[in-house]
């Protein structure tokens, strides 16, 4: 998978915004267009259509041409290893930004998991696929690059689609932080 430094500011403040991110989770479920979002978030086509360009004009998304006919537009997720720069390269700017996407990402950790306890029931074995761990590593800092990056080819190498399987989407959420 391509690796892509997001370093523009102005594609960083397109991620943080709530309808982006809103777009970005149904996007996890396949293409889509201005009018399947517009009904599945409750908003306007002619919102959810902006939104959908302005996502393209970052690289984020891309036009299905195979499923587009006529003025219906279908849109995919570009797939790519995306990254913010290391804290110590960020411009006061972008760490704002950056902070407040992973404030925002771990808001949505919350409400994923509420959800999931709320539904927990109706699961059956999948049920109990929910996993905890909480940890910490004595490292130096390439250590815990090399340990991130790790990460990062487990869950590549668990991402690749199989056909006709019984397999579920499992939503995984890893952060670091030195303690201070």
């Amino acid at each position: 998978m391509d690796r892509i430094d997001v370093t523009d500011v102005a594609a960083l403040r397109l991620l943080a915004h709530p309808l982006r991110r809103r777009i970005s989770e149904q996007l996890r479920h396949g293409p889509v267009s201005a009018t399947s979002l517009a009904e599945a978030l409750g908003e306007s086509t002619g919102l959810t259509s902006y939104h959908l360009r302005q996502l393209a004009k970052h690289g984020f998304v891309e036009e299905v041409p195979e499923l587009s006919a006529g003025k219906e537009r279908w849109w995919r997720p570009v797939p790519a290893d995306r990254r913010y720069p290391p804290y110590s390269r960020q411009t006061p700017e972008m760490r704002e930004v950056s902070a407040e996407i992973v404030r925002d990402n771990l808001a949505e950790v919350v409400e994923l998991y509420e959800e999931y306890e709320g539904k927990a029931t109706d699961l059956g074995p999948w049920a109990d696929a929910f996993v905890f761990s909480r940890a910490s590593v004595q490292v130096d800092l390439e250590q815990f690059k090399e340990f991130f990056e790790d990460y990062l080819r487990l869950v590549e190498r668990y991402s690749a689609p199989s056909p006709g399987d019984s397999r579920k989407t499992v939503l995984l959420r890893l952060f670091g932080f030195p303690q201070s």
